[in-house]
């Protein structure tokens, strides 16, 4: 071998390193961060996630552009597709209460590598996103005093024209970014109060804005002299539905939070899931509010409801949705800098990441050089980055998590529990109960639970009928019917997605391509639904993961759909 080249030895080494798997810890509830955060907590931290800009932007671009009335149907489905997606969120934020969301549900079942690559893409989404919020709530409060700020600059500091730099600096947006970083770096349950301040009064203002929607509804604006209920068709529909989905990224923050929550088996579920049906409620009603209270087609994207509330005679109430907004996108925000640096804490702790990150601070109990550090970034980009470029890659980031997230709870449950061979004091049940007699300890352990097949192996009723798929070592098949299922899902959706012309394939081969694509993708779905999977009693699991995992991976190539959009919360 030449000098200086590595060896076979050290090769292997490092590729084992790369594979390897973050280990189920027993002493899970341990950290040195403080848990103090509630159901309600949590709840509230899901709902400030999800309810930002979109709710008073979205609805109207959607509207207006893509779907008409029929907004309301786009966002039922895109709600449905989210929830699935929630779901395994929530499985592994009760199994791993720690923080770290997908880059740790990543590295538990998949390995460092794919952990490694999902961290960092969470980080950008965090930094890009918050940044794009602060440009967003800074143009939006200087709209509101005619373009003074943004006048202001332009004469005293000039227009730039210098490639992937804004036009002018926004001194406004990075000002609140270093505030904001300044709040959450005073503790956890700072952040949840300011959380809770903001998030009620967007409730409610949107509950203001429901209410006198319906008051001044029409309903001929869905009359088919205005167009009808869903003018665009069917495909407008599934459009906005693309679309859509982004308005309910935000949810992951509960996971992110999980380490600070009291009791995360149980409140990171219920959190996930109350916060899911109170915004899918609030963008249902406003967007069924906001076509009734004027005709889709003389919608103004940009302000749809102030713009809905001035052409209805109401200017008054336009300024109370100003100020919604505003509130809206504060708690948006504040869960951006408070979710990314517990990402950057997480990969720290593991040694992927400098120890720095990992230094908690002893009386707010909180990561604080990762806040600073995290808050001093996303102020540089909101004050000389152009982000329109950059915010486009934040949808496939964002569709990319949820698919590792949710290939690793079907990987996760396949897998043999380390409870059986190692159980946790503090897991509660028979596992950690004390045999008084040897009876007691037969009963426990006996020939049922003996006998049970472990997860990864074929089902026992169906070993008559398919026994040549245990051949195969056992969790093989499982892996080869999980990647053979992902890539029929992608082939899958980017058939529907791209359809015929972009495709450039004659009307039979779309089709063969479509049947071929969906047969293999039923088919390796009822190969994993053989198999035995981990059944865990004390905490919450979702039912039936490869087909939550089937239908939540089925958005991913939307984000490449020239309909997509990059709005979220």
């Amino acid at each position: 071998m030449a000098p200086g080249l590595p060896s076979t030895t050290s090769l292997a080494c490092f590729c084992q390193k790369l594979n390897r798997l973050k280990p189920l810890e027993g002493s899970s509830m341990e950290t040195s961060l403080q848990r103090c955060l509630s159901t309600l907590d949590l709840t509230l931290l899901g709902v400030g996630g999800m309810v930002g800009s979109g709710l008073y932007v979205l609805t109207g671009t959607v509207a207006k552009q893509m779907a008409g009335p029929a907004v309301l149907v786009s966002f039922s489905v895109a709600a449905l597709a989210s929830l699935l997606a929630a779901l395994c969120y929530a499985e592994f934020g009760a199994r791993v209460p720690r923080t770290g969301s997908a880059y740790l549900f990543t590295y538990v079942s998949m390995g460092e590598l794919w952990a490694f690559l999902i961290g960092w893409n969470v980080i950008l989404e965090y930094l890009i996103g918050g940044a794009a919020v602060a440009r967003a709530w800074s143009g939006y409060l200087d709209s509101m005093f005619s373009h003074r700020i943004r006048n202001f600059t332009e004469a005293h500091v000039g227009v730039w024209h210098i490639p992937f730099l804004a036009h002018n600096p926004d001194f406004l947006a990075a000002g609140i970014i270093l505030l904001a970083s300044a709040l959450v770096s005073c503790g956890a349950r700072i952040s949840s109060w300011l959380n809770h301040a903001f998030s009620a009064i967007s409730l409610v203002i949107i509950l203001f804005i429901i209410i006198m929607g319906f008051i001044l509804a029409h309903p001929h604006n869905w009359s088919p002299e205005e167009g009808g209920f869903a003018p665009f068709g069917f495909s407008g529909i599934l459009a906005g539905t693309a679309t859509c989905f982004f308005a309910f990224v935000g949810f992951d923050v509960i996971a992110a939070s999980s380490e600070e929550a009291r009791n995360p088996k149980r409140a990171v579920p219920i959190a996930i899931a109350m916060s899911l049906g109170l915004v899918a409620s609030a963008y249902i009603l406003v967007s069924t509010v906001l076509t009734l209270m004027v005709p889709w087609h003389s919608l103004n994207p940009d302000s749809a409801l102030a713009d809905a509330f001035y052409q209805r005679g109401y200017s008054w109430a336009g300024f109370i949705v100003a100020a919604g907004s505003i509130c809206a996108m504060n708690t948006v925000l504040l869960l951006n800098i408070f979710s990314g640096p517990r990402i950057l804490y997480a990969m720290a702790t593991d040694g992927l990441f400098f120890q720095v990150f990992a230094h908690v601070h002893p009386r707010t109990q909180v990561p604080m050089v990762g806040i600073l550090v995290f808050g001093v970034l996303m102020a540089f980009m909101a004050l000389l980055l152009d982000l329109e470029a950059l915010v486009q890659f934040l949808s496939i980031g964002t569709l990319l998590a949820y698919t590792f997230v949710a290939t690793s709870i079907i990987v996760l449950r396949f897998q043999k529990s380390p409870s059986s061979s190692s159980p946790s004091l503090a897991s509660p049940g028979p596992v950690a109960k004390e045999y008084n007699s040897f009876q007691d300890h037969t009963q426990l352990v006996g020939p049922e639970q003996s006998l049970a097949p472990e997860p990864g192996q074929l089902r026992p009723a169906l070993r008559p009928y398919l026994g040549f798929l245990d051949r195969c070592s056992s969790g093989s098949t499982v892996a080869w019917a999980l990647g053979v299922m992902v890539a029929s899902a992608i082939t899958l959706g980017c058939v529907l997605v791209f359809g015929v012309s972009a495709l450039h394939l004659p009307n039979w081969g779309y089709i063969l391509l479509l049947l071929l694509s969906t047969i293999v993708f039923v088919l390796s779905l009822l190969v994993l639904g053989a198999h035995q999977q981990q059944r865990q009693q004390d905490i919450f699991q979702v039912h039936s993961p490869p087909n939550t995992y089937s239908i939540s991976a089925q958005p991913v190539p939307f984000a490449f759909a020239p309909s997509s959009s990059t709005m979220s919360g």
